[in-house]
């Protein structure tokens, strides 16, 4: 008695634990969602789950509960001696006593049976009914269990969840595969099927006491999904096997898959385990028969299984719409097998699942105890498994291999067409401008000088080495880390340190040119932010890390293209200053031009620890010399926690106890949560996929808040709307078949603020979002200019579009079929080991067929990626995004003629590393102690030629600080390295004029072009 009443507080004890932390958690999120301006996405967010989640569970554990209640009521008496045993037993006894006897009849002659009205099951039979339909639960509750266990583990940033497999005869065959071929995967399953023989009537309860969270639990985690079905936006576009707009696929069919994905595992396992239920009663293997189903019994088991086959008929009516993501022929969509065979066949099996269905549940109804036509139920299930294997599996492997594969490209060709124009739909492939390029190789020192800001911006330093310089030079304290240096553009008032570039160790006087008002600059821009993990780990105190080490300090600006004394990078803004400027910089021209402002990072790409502000003690600001200086934060951002009660629930939340023990806080205290810049958008809107890679701006926008002490930093992420339910679109190695860069997010670096800005309106699921969550979404013409001007076209979205256009720039079907234009992304070697070209950004001008008596060109900020054929190390074209002003968002795809070889970086770099001085230079550098690194080959289009231009570093190998020693420029058949880019292009275009030793050799001699 006394464990029963502790048993039953424990459990009490732990619900009310379970219910607290849910309310903490609750109560802690509003507060945060409030503080950030974004209550009403949260809650609606937490009612859609609660409803899905009360609704599965509850719907669940109803039907489940209810009927294996009823089958107990129904089921034999463990105690029933069945008739067939008794007689038994008599005559067992009686043949004891004759066995001797020469008249000995056979049991086989003697016994005789009545009539029955089922068919009565002998212990062979039973005994392997009953193991299948236990195996059957066993692969129920793995296939569940992988689903629940993949998403309590999934990553952060997945934006929307793909539909999971369903359960169907295709998966309960690969399940059986993988169990085979993990034998402790087998002893689990066997062991769950024998456990349930054992205690059926506890199992079977306890498993569906499991099934009813867990349908729960996966369902709700598809909340996105539910919104956007009653929210749905046309997208004006149709399938070509349905005529069904795409909006359909998009938000309608993930939802009925859902419904099947719940409803299969809730019928199948509600009618499993009543048939146990009942095979199992009348101590049934022990006795070693089982009398057969009683009138009661089967109008049960007709019952559920007409509801059953009501959710077999809605997977097959589901699996024709399903056809278009078929894997099967040349192509990804529905292929001639899935549309003339597959597809007639679920059509079938659909309307004979739902005759079937229909008859069980009319039989059910209308009941009549004795029936000739009962029998004929079982058969023609049979059949109609027999039939499903048929159609499913034989229908279309014959029409694949006697139809299809002797005439595939005949047969194919519409099918890849539809492929090829719905991907291409689906990545905004379509909208490329396709333009041919046919170098000349006609470029001059005039189209150089023409050129000259495309020149001055050729970028020289890679985010690594200058990571790695900046780690060495700018850190300041070992708490402080650069995780990222992000390209990007500012328009630069000019004067001679800004104009000035690439210097030599011993630069000559600077020419005299006529200053402009601006120019814009490439420059690559990094955060110098707190990394507390650096912290000694003796001062890793609770005080440290949450009340003083709360925030970053600066960042650093580096022009692109310039080198200072000792090979070492220049710098715009660099280091911490003492005095009210905070930062400092190059000149009053780079002051003017980059705003400074609030220099503080509250929130950063690497900030991992939630900090109050506004305590008893001070904040450590920057050091000064063997000093630190000290801050009290004054930004909008973080929940106040100065009363009691909000300490306590923070402190339950967050499992901290020192917060409600500490004597630091005062009433003006401030919690600052979610610091990290990824984490923060994430947790507000969930249903987007972000970039990798959040940037850095300094810009002086709006800011009414702070106008003495504004803050001008802000990261910019990109984020995408993504699907894997676009229709005929090739899904690829990234599992999705549609995606839009339609949304640009803004944090305030200080203040944490964030907004979301949509940059492309024409995207229907962004539509969608905009009509669930009205007021979370603004134009982007609301962004400040100042902003604005420093968006781009994301580097992830791009690299998911050139990955397509590889094989999808392919229009004619028989080309796409032969794979004969097939390209690829080309190598090129970094330090001392291969590997892709990485896409890059450019100022240049894009080259355009020349215009006699045209104004100039102007450069433009440009992400770029060249790509060789499939197989072969030339160029064969180069695809350029553009990020300025009216032109951003445009693709542009420069084709080369293929009648004539173009340089590839492969062989530009086989070209550098065989020539006999560059490689003996190199090799002098790979000595004991150092090491060179060749730096990321740039492909530079001027005018109607490409011009190859690649830096070399110089790194030790202990304490590496590395320097730019040397730039190699390639040219037609001329290759130079020299100290400087000007001294090899030089080198390049002026042979006959020979430089000092800075210029090692050319490639060849030859007469200047033109």
């Amino acid at each position: 008695m006394i464990w029963k009443w502790g048993f039953r507080l424990l459990i009490l004890f732990l619900g009310l634990g379970l219910l607290l932390d849910l309310g903490c958690r609750i109560g802690a999120d509003i507060f945060w969602f409030q503080e950030v301006g974004y209550l009403q996405v949260f809650l609606l967010r937490v009612v859609t789950r609660g409803v899905l989640w009360v609704i599965v569970a509850g719907v669940t554990a109803a039907y489940l509960l209810l009927n294996l209640a009823l089958a107990q009521r129904l089921k034999y008496s463990q105690s029933l001696k069945i008739e067939e045993v008794k007689r038994e037993e008599a005559e067992l006894t009686s043949e004891f006593t004759s066995f001797l006897s020469p008249h000995y009849p056979r049991r086989n002659e003697t016994q005789t049976f009545a009539p029955q009205r089922f068919k009565k099951l002998r212990l062979r039979g039973l005994l392997l009914l009953t193991l299948i339909l236990s195996l059957l639960i066993g692969l129920m509750l793995a296939h569940y269990g992988q689903i629940a266990l993949s998403y309590w583990h999934s990553p952060v940033n997945q934006g929307i969840l793909p539909i999971p497999a369903l359960f169907r005869l295709e998966t309960i065959w690969q399940l059986l595969r993988q169990i085979v071929s993990q034998v402790w995967y087998v002893g689990l399953i066997v062991g769950v099927a024998i456990a349930i023989l054992i205690y059926p009537q506890f199992l079977l309860t306890a498993i569906a006491v499991v099934f009813s969270p867990s349908f729960a639990f996966i369902l709700f985690q598809h909340w996105p999904k539910v919104l956007q079905y009653f929210h749905p936006t046309p997208f004006n576009s149709t399938d070509p096997l349905f005529g069904r707009d795409i909006s359909f696929y998009v938000f309608s069919l993930p939802i009925w898959e859902l419904l099947e994905l719940w409803l299969m595992g809730l019928c199948l396992y509600g009618f499993v385990a009543v048939a146990l239920t009942y095979l199992l009663s009348a101590d049934s293997l022990s006795q070693g028969i089982f009398p057969g189903f009683s009138s009661q019994q089967q109008r049960h088991l007709f019952g559920m299984g007409g509801l059953l086959m009501l959710v077999v008929a809605l997977s097959y009516w589901q699996s024709r719409y399903e056809l278009v993501y078929s894997s099967r022929g040349v192509s990804y969509g529905a292929s001639y097998t899935d549309v003339t065979a597959q597809l007639p066949a679920y059509s079938i099996l659909c309307v004979v699942a739902v005759a079937i269905a229909f008859y069980l549940l009319w039989r059910t109804l209308f009941w009549k105890p004795k029936s000739r036509y009962r029998p004929l139920v079982f058969y023609g299930l049979g059949i109609y498994l027999v039939f499903v294997v048929a159609a499913d599996v034989v229908l279309p492997t014959v029409v694949q291999y006697l139809i299809v594969q002797p005439n595939e490209l005949q047969r194919e060709q519409p099918y890849i067409q539809r492929t090829i124009a719905l991907t291409r739909q689906a990545f905004d492939l379509e909208a490329i401008d396709t333009r041919g390029f046919n170098p000349q190789g006609t470029l001059t020192e005039a189209d150089i000088q023409k050129n000259d800001l495309t020149i001055r911006n050729i970028r020289l330093w890679d985010q690594r080495p200058l990571l790695e310089t900046n780690r060495q030079l700018q850190q300041i304290r070992p708490y402080y880390r650069f995780p990222d240096a992000d390209i990007d553009r500012y328009t630069l008032k000019t004067d001679v340190t800004s104009r000035r570039p690439s210097a030599p160790q011993n630069p000559p006087e600077p020419k005299q040119e006529t200053a402009e008002a601006t120019e814009r600059r490439q420059v690559l821009i990094a955060a110098r932010e707190l990394d507390y993990n650096a912290v000694p780990q003796e001062a890793q105190t609770w005080v440290n890390r949450h009340l003083i080490y709360t925030h970053g300090f600066g960042f650093t600006v580096s022009p692109v293209n310039t080198v200072g004394p000792g090979g070492l990078p220049e710098y715009f803004v660099k280091d911490i200053s003492d005095d009210s400027s905070a930062l400092t910089t190059s000149s009053a021209a780079i002051r003017k031009s980059i705003p400074i402002g609030q220099p503080r990072i509250y929130y950063g790409e690497i900030a991992n620890t939630y900090v109050m502000t506004g305590t008893r003690v001070r904040e450590l600001d920057y050091p000064s010399g063997s000093d630190n200086v000290y801050n009290s934060y004054d930004g909008l951002g973080g929940v106040e926690i100065g009363s009691a009660w909000r300490r306590w629930l923070f402190a339950m939340h967050l499992k901290d106890w020192q917060m409600v023990l500490t004597q630091d806080f005062l009433p003006e205290t401030k919690l600052l949560l979610r610091r990290n810049v990824k984490q923060r958008i994430q947790a507000i809107a969930p249903f987007l996929k972000f970039d990798s890679d959040p940037y850095l701006v300094a810009a002086a926008a709006a800011n009414e808040n702070f106008p003495s002490n504004p803050s001008y930093l802000y990261w910019i992420v990109d984020a995408y709307t993504t699907s894997d339910r676009y229709p005929y679109s090739d899904t690829g190695s990234d599992g999705i078949n549609y995606i839009r860069n339609s949304i640009k997010v803004v944090v305030d670096a200080y203040n944490g603020t964030v907004n979301f800005y949509i940059a492309d309106p024409n995207d229907p699921i962004i539509a969608t979002w905009s009509g669930i969550f009205p007021q979370m979404f603004k134009p982007l013409s609301t962004m400040p200019v100042n902003l604005r001007s420093h968006t781009r076209y994301p580097v992830d979205f791009f690299k998911i579009q050139s990955e397509r256009l590889m094989t999808y720039h392919m229009t004619d079907p028989q080309v796409f079929y032969n794979r004969e234009d097939q390209w690829q992304i080309p190598n090129e070697i970094y330090g001392s080991e291969t590997r892709p070209v990485e896409p890059y950004y450019l100022i240049t001008s894009l080259p355009t067929a020349p215009v006699v008596g045209a104004a100039s060109r102007t450069e433009e900020f440009i992400l770029f990626l060249p790509y060789t054929p499939r197989q072969r190390t030339n160029l064969i074209a180069w695809l350029a995004a553009r990020s300025d002003g009216v032109n951003y968002g445009k693709l542009l795809l420069y084709t080369f003629p293929k009648e004539r070889l173009v340089y590839g970086t492969e062989q530009i770099e086989a070209r550098i590393n065989q020539d006999p001085v560059i490689s003996q230079q190199i090799s002098l550098w790979n000595r004991q102690g150092s090491k060179a690194i060749q730096g990321n080959l740039l492909v530079i289009p001027i005018e109607q030629s490409l011009l190859y231009v690649e830096p070399i570093y110089l790194e030790a190998t202990q304490n590496s600080l590395p320097t730019l020693v040397r730039v190699v420029v390639a040219y037609e058949n001329r290759i130079v390295m020299a100290q400087t880019l000007e001294q090899a292009l030089q080198g390049i275009f002026k042979p006959e004029v020979t430089p000092a030793p800075a210029i090692i050799r050319p490639f060849e001699e030859a007469a200047p072009p033109g």
